[in-house]
């Protein structure tokens, strides 16, 4: 074997140079070198991003277990952005006396889910995929157990690992009958060995329950309320974001390039998930008070609508995935962006907390209301381009009742976004929560979810060139 190959995985080997950097800094540095450390960090994370974000020629690694299509380093990338926002926003909270200590594990912990999820998006074999699952997982469990003395925050974490663990289980179980199917893991191989026979469907539906899971598709979703609102407001804003995005890309891979030939049997399952994550989530956001669980639920709806793009199965529904994870990033980080400046704050949470927000800190709610819009697909906000793009690749493949259900929904979910933003603007509040400053760190990331909610539905050049190079997967 060729170990110089093993080069051409920049964006991994990039990552994991960063990762032991800061672990090495974190366990050596002084008192008087670690006040530096998150500096450091978003310094080197921008870096990271920024070296990487430029695709390259397509390539494979390992007998092709690695697959690197043009089109992951723009996932990747997306990912990486999201994450940098969720560092910066987490800046006020890792800065608490109680967390100083911790910070070095919040990063690299964080860090390591990424990589697992690296791995998952370029994986060429289910073997190679399970590895990259269980880093992404593994990892994000400690993550929501973060605050561990915290009752709330040790009940998700427990919930969560659970739930991953299950789920887990199930893909694996589905691996496994494939692999005995066929006698082989790797995707490639298994495009053409796929032909629809019984044991085969059997192994695709015990898989995509696994994946289903990670996604919080109804009605796998039980568990993500309570973990959104015992997890810390970052790390939930993460877990919504960055973990979410990176399944959806490959649950869409994986379908087209392994499990295309059984497209008569999973279009059906998800044209059914879809109508029922996007309903029955819409329902329940209406009846939430706590703004995470509230969130909980949009994202769960968000998920559906996200299955309109992968149930086309074209390179429209490609580009359509990737352009919507994007503006959904921004979007979803705003949301939480200013929900974690008043949680660190005030330690509110709750929809009539928010009630004359706008009297004492009318930044803040116009952030907010930015991305609830935007959520809701309002134009001229990047969330109304972002599901017309998911709209017509669904709409093109014939899926016009499935559209039509859809666009009903979206106005249950204006319905229920204009309920904050009543709060915030219209209902009165003789002590309403305090003005906030917040520090720069955080500034900057709203600014940056302020500026992409506005900007990249305007500017067509990010969906065309998501497009151009989803033609090459």
């Amino acid at each position: 074997m060729d170990y110089i190959g093993f080069l051409q995985m920049r964006e991994e080997f990039s990552l994991l140079a960063v990762m032991i950097f800061l672990l090495i800094y974190d366990i050596f540095a002084g008192e008087k070198l670690l006040k530096y450390f998150q500096p450091i960090s978003l310094i080197l994370f921008a870096v990271h991003t920024a070296l990487n974000i430029i695709p390259v020629d397509t390539f494979e690694v390992a007998g092709g277990m690695y697959h690197y299509f043009p089109m992951h380093s723009i996932i990747k990338g997306i990912l990486n952005v999201g994450t940098l926002i969720v560092f910066l926003q987490a800046h006020k909270f890792l800065n608490e006396d109680d967390n100083r200590i911790k910070r070095g594990e919040f990063y690299f912990l964080t860090l390591s889910t990424l990589l697992g999820m690296y791995f998952m998006i370029s994986s060429g074999n289910f073997l190679m995929f399970f590895i990259g699952l269980e880093m992404a997982s593994i990892p994000m469990a400690t993550l929501v157990a973060f605050e561990k003395y915290k009752h709330k925050s040790a009940e998700a974490g427990a919930k969560y690992i659970l739930s991953a663990v299950f789920a887990s289980s199930i893909s694996l179980f589905g691996m496994s009958l494939i692999y005995g199917s066929t006698g082989t893991l790797y995707f490639s191989d298994l495009a053409t060995l796929i032909t629809g026979t019984p044991l085969q469907i059997m192994a695709f539906v015990f898989f995509v329950v696994g994946l289903f899971f990670k996604i919080s598709l109804v009605p796998f979703h039980l568990w993500t309320p309570d973990v959104y609102e015992g997890a810390q407001t970052n790390i939930t804003s993460y877990l919504s974001v960055i973990s979410k995005g990176s399944a959806v890309f490959v649950l869409f891979t994986l379908l087209i390039k392994v499990f295309g030939n059984l497209a008569t049997s999973w279009q059906p399952i998800l044209y059914g998930l879809a109508i029922v994550s996007i309903t029955v989530a819409n329902i329940f956001a209406i009846r939430q008070q706590n703004l995470k669980r509230f969130l909980a639920f949009s994202s769960i709806s968000q998920a559906g609508y996200i299955l309109l793009a992968i149930i086309s199965g074209s390179a429209l529904g490609m580009a359509s995935l990737v352009y919507y994870v994007l503006v959904y990033m921004f979007s979803n980080l705003a949301a939480f962006g200013v929900i974690s400046v008043i949680e660190n704050r005030s330690g509110k949470v709750e929809m009539y907390d928010y009630n004359g927000l706008y009297q004492t800190n009318p930044k803040l709610s116009f952030v907010m209301m930015l991305a609830l819009f935007s959520l809701a697909g309002i134009p001229p906000f990047a969330g109304f381009f972002s599901k017309f793009f998911i709209f017509s690749a669904a709409a093109a493949e014939g899926y016009y009742v499935l559209v039509f259900i859809a666009l009903l929904n979206t106005i249950i979910s204006l319905y229920y976004y204009l309920l904050v933003i009543k709060a915030m603007f219209l209902n009165k509040n003789e002590q309403p929560i305090e003005q906030i400053s917040s520090d720069f760190p955080v500034k900057l990331s709203l600014v940056i979810c302020t500026a992409g909610i506005l900007i990249i539905g305007l500017v067509s050049t990010f969906y065309t060139q998501i497009a151009s190079f989803s033609f090459g997967m």
